[in-house]
């Protein structure tokens, strides 16, 4: 038997955003083939230290692990980024330190990851949201710069959301920043093809979409 698990926030736990359709666990499993399972124990919410508690749950059978993260840490940093600066420069320099902060909390949880010699696959944030002021969309950018960075040195495959959720209706109605049942099927597809692709043992940082 292999098992996939999915690790993270309400990009994979958005059953509550669907409207009685079909949520990325759902969808997963309808596209995994014979004699493969999927369990999810991303929790709606949950930031990148909040996961650590979610490996403590993983089925003693686990083969293959997908992580989405990092959008829960952005949202608790707009309140840092509303702080007035007088200079870009200063700007910057209040960005590059909320980067720091995630890029520490990420690399803890992929290293705790690495640590269980399991095939793991990493996803970017997706930045199409409806609505999203620009200048978040470009702040988004510093936390998939780390997610990158850090796949890059680990070698581990990514499943690049930014370029698999790029319509609105890939969006919840009931809350844009989670995928609808449209974005989910997509976001499953791809999941689903690039774990199987990779194989149980291959590893390269490879971008998937």
């Amino acid at each position: 038997m292999t098992h996939l698990v999915l690790l993270g926030d309400s990009i994979f736990d958005n059953a509550a955003y669907v409207d009685g359709g079909p949520a990325v666990i759902d969808q997963v499993r309808q596209h995994l083939p014979a004699g493969w399972t999927a369990t999810l124990l991303a929790v709606d919410g949950d930031t990148s230290a909040e996961v650590l508690a979610q490996i403590q749950r993983l089925p003693p059978d686990t083969t293959h692990l997908v992580l989405s993260v990092g959008g829960n840490d952005a949202l608790g940093t707009l309140s840092q980024m509303g702080r007035p600066a007088g200079t870009v420069v200063k700007a910057l320099d209040i960005l590059t330190a909320i980067q720091a902060g995630f890029q520490t909390r990420y690399q803890v949880l992929i290293a705790t990851l690495l640590a269980l010699n399991t095939p793991l696959m990493v996803c970017t944030i997706y930045d199409q949201v409806p609505g999203l002021p620009t200048g978040l969309r470009t702040a988004l950018g510093l936390f998939n710069d780390v997610i990158l960075r850090t796949a890059i040195h680990h070698r581990l495959p990514v499943l690049d959301l930014r370029m698999v959720c790029t319509e609105s209706g890939d969006y919840s109605v009931k809350s844009p920043i989670e995928p609808s049942s449209q974005g989910g099927a997509k976001i499953a597809e791809r999941m689903v093809a690039a774990v199987i692709g990779q194989g149980s043992s291959a590893k390269g940082c490879r971008v998937h979409w």
